[in-house]
């Protein structure tokens, strides 16, 4: 996007008054006057032609947007939770507290613990594992790029050990496997930079998503389709879907028909956003 075309976002003059330049100061105050507009021009800075600018927007995108999602609400129960279980050989964190006893016994004998007497602290298996599918196709503007950025963004926190990003258009692109070990932040910022591109094949996107939530562990798995589903290329995605476990659509509100026809064909969830913001909300909500 040209300094040209950014000039007619409000607020722009004020956040980069000159080529290659981010005024942090003046993006705080646009954050405040409006958090949407804030995050719109921040995901349309992202893919600006001053490619300095571009770099600037995109780590402060990455910082704010994994602040934001991290501090909206806790986790809940897509994590997995730590559980004390009997001490093994290869158990790496000893559970000091309920190991005490034993601890204190041992050494008034003069002797070593031995490893039945002792507990150690496991994490149990995550509960929910989540595929977030990003339709790219057409164009990918401010606020498309800013919801996108957004939802990646609270799905790493939903479900930190398994979740996957993909964006689609008439091909799929992976931007996080499912059990890939990688900063949210990295993941942010390939978001922010898609571009919109080709037709809309919404059967390949979701059978990708099946096959890639296939080998998770966990007992809930979740795709979350951010899309307004309108195919217009690919077999009829209806069939697709029905080898998901759980489908949750999330449209924009003014163009939610075919997203709805699509979840009512699937028995699935359909929620409607009006701006990036509310994304965050609609996922914390319907991954609980």
């Amino acid at each position: 996007m040209s300094r040209r075309d950014l000039e007619r976002k409000p607020g722009f003059g004020d956040v980069s008054p000159e080529v290659g330049e981010l005024s942090e100061q003046a993006f705080d105050q646009l954050w405040d006057d409006d958090p949407e507009a804030a995050l719109e021009l921040l995901a349309a800075m992202a893919q600006a032609t001053d490619v300095v600018l571009a770099g600037l927007a995109r780590r402060l995108a990455g910082r704010l947007i994994l602040s934001f999602t991290t501090t909206s609400r806790s986790r809940g129960r897509g994590t997995g939770r730590p559980m004390t279980v009997r001490a093994r050989q290869d158990s790496s964190d000893l559970d000091v507290d309920t190991s005490l006893e034993a601890l204190i016994g041992a050494t008034a004998g003069g002797r070593s613990p031995s490893i039945e007497e002792l507990s150690a602290r496991q994490w149990s298996k995550a509960e929910t594992a989540i595929c977030l599918l990003i339709d790219r196709s057409g164009s990918m503007n401010g606020e498309r790029l800013a919801s996108a950025a957004l939802a990646a963004a609270v799905c790493s926190w939903r479900a930190p050990e398994e979740f996957c990003v993909l964006a689609f258009a008439d091909k799929v692109i992976e931007i996080k496997a499912l059990d890939q070990a990688r900063p949210a932040e990295d993941t942010i910022n390939d978001v922010l930079a898609l571009r919109g591109h080709g037709t809309t094949d919404i059967a390949l996107a979701l059978g990708t998503a099946a096959s890639k939530l296939a080998g998770a562990k966990a007992r809930r798995r979740i795709t979350f389709l951010l899309s307004d589903a309108e195919s217009t290329t690919g077999p009829d995605p209806v069939e697709a879907g029905r080898g998901l476990d759980e489908l949750i659509v999330i449209a924009p509100e003014d163009e939610a028909e075919q997203a709805d026809a699509l979840a009512r064909a699937l028995s699935a969830r359909m929620i409607t956003v009006a701006g990036p913001l509310t994304v965050v909300e609609a996922i914390n909500r319907l991954s609980q």
